[in-house]
């Protein structure tokens, strides 16, 4: 399977889901992290690229990245985190639930 045909798979799962899918600052590895902060563990790296899929947003560590400076981070699914702030929302504000 072709990583286009994987990645669109991947997209369509996740639109049937009720979570919206949004692309990662081009040029950039994000570090997704086990909490909403550059305080907690790096458990993966995204490569350039990347989409993620937002189930959940909470207020956390700020950080400055590409797309301004916030203090939301994504909770990509099972604990992971990314700063909001690497994530094309096309918002300063959530585009999510809170997470519970």
């Amino acid at each position: 399977m072709s990583v286009e045909h994987e990645s669109s798979q991947i997209a369509g799962l996740a639109a049937g889901s009720g979570y919206q899918t949004f692309p990662v600052a081009p040029g950039y590895r994000v570090n997704v992290r086990s909490g909403p902060g550059t305080n907690f563990s790096v458990e993966k790296v995204l490569p350039y690229g990347a989409s993620v899929t937002i189930r959940c947003q909470t207020p956390g560590e700020w950080v400055s990245g590409p797309y301004g400076t916030s203090n939301i981070w994504d909770c990509i699914g099972n604990g992971l985190f990314v700063s909001d702030a690497y994530v094309k929302t096309g918002t300063d504000g959530y585009v999510a639930n809170h997470c519970a």
